[in-house]
C-alpha cells in the first residue's frame, strides 16, 4: 500500500491543484566555515529530500496538515505507516480544554431549550404543525414514516453537499450551527413518530416469542453503534466550539468498512424490523437504508472532490462492504489493531449503548407525552 505514496527522486514534484497551491519555502543547506561546498553527502540529505516531496504531495492533495491528509498523527507515523488519512477515535486528555467543553455544555444546554421551544412544545413551537401538514397527505402511518424519512434526508444529505459552498459564504462554524438546526428537529420529529408508531400497520411476522431472537437483536444493535462515523466522537467540532472540517479517517472502523455509518444503520434496521414485524418498520427501514446508501456515495464524492489522488489511495485499500478489503488483501491490518479501539471514544459508546437499551421504558414514556 505504501508503495501507492512512494515518489521517485528522478521525478519532479506534483503538481499542486489549483485550489490548494501553496509556496514552499526551501531553506539553503547549511555550508561548512568558509563558504565551502556542503561536506554533507547528497545520499544522506535524500530522505530529508523524500519526506519533503511525500509533505508536499499530502499538502497538495489534502489541504493542508491541519486539515488534511495525515493530520491527527504524530510527526513521521503517517510516513511509516503508509497512512494517507487521520487515525480516528484518538483522544488525548492534554489536547482538551475545559473552557472548550465549558462552552460545549452552555451550547447544548441552549441548544434543547431551544429545541423544546421552537419546535417541540405544541403552544409555541411548530413541530406539531409541520408533523399535521406531513399527515394531511396520508392517512396511513407507514406513508408519513417513510414522507419523514424522505425529508429528513433531503435536508440533512442536500446540505452536506452544499457544505463547501455554504462554508465559503458563511464559515465553517456558521454553517455548522445551520446544518445541525436544520437536521435536528427532522430527526427528532421522525424518531419520535417511529416510536410512537411502531406498532401500527399491518403484522406482516411474528417471531417475538421464538427463542434467541431477542439475544439476536439485542446483539445487533449493540454492534451497530460500533458503526458509528468517527466524527460523531468529534463533539467539539459537532457544537461548532472547534473549527469543524471534512475528515478522511482511515484507522479503527474504517479498516473494516469505509461507510460504518451505513453499516450500522442497515444492522439496527434489519434487527428492529425482524422484532417488530410489521409494516411501519419496514417503511421506516426502507427509507433509512435508502438514505444512508445515498449518504455513502456522495461521501465518495465529497472526499475525492476535497483530497483528490489520497482519497483514490485509501478507496483502493477499503472496502464500502464489510471486510471486503481485508479478505481481499488490500487492506493490511497491523499486528495490534486492536488498540485502534482500545480509546475513550469506544469505551463511552459501550456505556451509553448499554445504558439506552435500560433507558428503553423512559424514552418510550418520554416520546408518548409528545403529541406526534
Amino acid at each position: 500500500m505504501a508503495s501507492h505514496l512512494r515518489l521517485h527522486l528522478a521525478a519532479p514534484p506534483p503538481l499542486l491543484l489549483p485550489h490548494h497551491r501553496r509556496r514552499l519555502h526551501f531553506r539553503p543547506l547549511a555550508r561548512p566555515p568558509g563558504g565551502g561546498a556542503s561536506l554533507i553527502p547528497a545520499r544522506a540529505r535524500l530522505p530529508a529530500l523524500h519526506r519533503l516531496l511525500l509533505l508536499s504531495r499530502a499538502r497538495a492533495v489534502g489541504g493542508g496538515a491541519e486539515e488534511g491528509a495525515g493530520a491527527g498523527l504524530a510527526e513521521g507515523e503517517g510516513e511509516a505507516s503508509g497512512l494517507v488519512g487521520e487515525d480516528s477515535a484518538a483522544f488525548r486528555l492534554g489536547d482538551q480544554s475545559v473552557v472548550s467543553w465549558a462552552y460545549f455544555t452552555v451550547i447544548l444546554a441552549a441548544v434543547l431549550v431551544a429545541l423544546n421551544l421552537l419546535w417541540i412544545d405544541p403552544g409555541t413551537g411548530v413541530g406539531t404543525k409541520f408533523l399535521d401538514a406531513v399527515g394531511s397527505v396520508s392517512d396511513s402511518p407507514e406513508v408519513v414514516m417513510l414522507l419523514l424519512t424522505i425529508i429528513f434526508a433531503v435536508v440533512h444529505s442536500g446540505m452536506a453537499s452544499l457544505r463547501e459552498s455554504g462554508e465559503k459564504i458563511i464559515g465553517e462554524r456558521a454553517y455548522r450551527v445551520l446544518f445541525a438546526g436544520s437536521s435536528l428537529p427532522l430527526a427528532v420529529t421522525t424518531i419520535v413518530y417511529f416510536i410512537n408508531h411502531r406498532y401500527d400497520g399491518i403484522q406482516l411476522w411474528q417471531v417475538q416469542g421464538m427463542t434467541g431472537i431477542h439475544e439476536l437483536v439485542w446483539l445487533s444493535s449493540f454492534i451497530s453503534f460500533f458503526f458509528l462515523y468517527p466524527s460523531t466522537f468529534n463533539l467539539l467540532e459537532v457544537a461548532a466550539v472547534d473549527k469543524p472540517k471534512l475528515h478522511m479517517w482511515e484507522t479503527g472502523i474504517m479498516r473494516i468498512t469505509r461507510h460504518p455509518q451505513m453499516v450500522g444503520q442497515v444492522i439496527w434496521c434489519l434487527a428492529h424490523t425482524l422484532w417488530i414485524g410489521n409494516s411501519v418498520a419496514v417503511a421506516a427501514s426502507v427509507g433509512l437504508i435508502g438514505h444512508h446508501l445515498f449518504g455513502a456515495w456522495n461521501g465518495d464524492r465529497r472526499l475525492s472532490s476535497r483530497y483528490g489522488e489520497a482519497f483514490e489511495v485509501l478507496k483502493k485499500r477499503t472496502s464500502v462492504v464489510p471486510f471486503a478489503a481485508i479478505v481481499g488483501g488490500r487492506q493490511k491490518l497491523p499486528k495490534d489493531y486492536y488498540k485502534e479501539f482500545l480509546r475513550l471514544p469506544y469505551i463511552v459508546i459501550t456505556a451509553l449503548t448499554l445504558g439506552a437499551y435500560f433507558a428503553h421504558p423512559l424514552m418510550q414514556a418520554s416520546s408518548y407525552q409528545l403529541p406526534w
